[in-house]
């Protein structure tokens, strides 16, 4: 797929996946110029447990790299390419991608809608954003609780809203899929999978504090939440991340140097 991002900022190679080396303020101004100019933006974001994924599962991980902006959200993945030589300017966590967005959609005019969570999450998230944000133009929104071959129907619903910005509340490899599969054809701009950031904003779940996110601990934060759906995942992926980076950091110290180029001549 040809790439419809604007950003002239090379990508990084992290552990085999290109990241885009932005900022939270230049991802958020990348997307608001692709939904005020009408062009279609698809956004990836990364964290450590989906890197490792990305390794297993062939199609999440082609639905990801297809995306116009990857970026890093996990700040085990920033240090990861700080180590491995390819350093990235700060972690843009989705959610706060997608708080911003909202703000400059408030702002700028543009139409968004909701899909993923549970009804009752996404009635809740609803209402507090119509507080937070009156002046959204929320062009409608659904749960994330549908088969498969409802997909082409969903995504149909979404152009006919006339929405500008289509925000996917759905866990991994479902939104990415989506994205990759009907991105197109739910005919809005820009396309942002938050994962659980619904919950989050109703008031479901709690976001870590500041200071534990900035310590990259915000999974453990999540752990505490919820040990027993949680526990084992974290604890598996966070041990194989930590190995795909230490075998990534030894390749670059035995790769063999090249000799200098001459300065000219024969």
């Amino acid at each position: 797929m040809t790439s419809r991002r604007t950003s002239t900022v090379e990508r990084r190679q992290v552990l085999g996946v290109a990241l885009d080396p932005l900022t939270l303020t230049q991802a958020v101004d990348e997307c608001a110029r692709a939904a005020s100019e009408g062009r279609r933006l698809e956004v990836g974001v990364v964290n450590a447990a989906k890197l490792v994924t990305m390794r297993k599962d062939r199609r999440l991980a082609e639905a990801v790299t297809g995306c116009d902006l990857v970026l890093a959200d996990g700040q085990a993945v920033v240090w990861a390419a700080r180590l491995l030589g390819a350093p990235l300017p700060e972690r843009v966590a989705g959610i706060d991608l997608f708080q911003q967005l909202l703000a400059v959609a408030e702002e700028r005019g543009l139409s968004v809608y909701f899909l993923g969570a549970r009804r009752e999450a996404l009635d809740a998230m609803l209402a507090r954003l119509a507080e937070r944000h009156p002046q959204l133009r929320v062009a409608g929104a659904r749960d994330g609780y549908f088969a498969d071959d409802e997909q082409p129907e969903v995504a149909d619903a979404i152009a006919a809203s006339g929405a500008q910005l289509l925000f996917l509340g759905m866990t991994s490899p479902k939104k990415e899929l989506f994205t990759a599969g009907y991105g197109e054809r739910s005919g809005v701009h820009v396309v942002h999978g938050v994962g659980g950031s619904f919950d989050v904003l109703a008031g479901v779940t709690r976001r870590a504090p500041e200071l534990w996110q900035r310590l990259g601990l915000e999974w453990l934060y999540r752990v505490a939440q919820e040990p027993r759906r949680l526990g084992r995942r974290y604890l598996v992926t966070n041990a194989q991340f930590m190995l795909m980076t230490a075998r990534a950091m030894l390749a670059r110290t035995t790769q063999p140097s090249q000799p200098p180029t001459p300065a000219g001549g024969n």
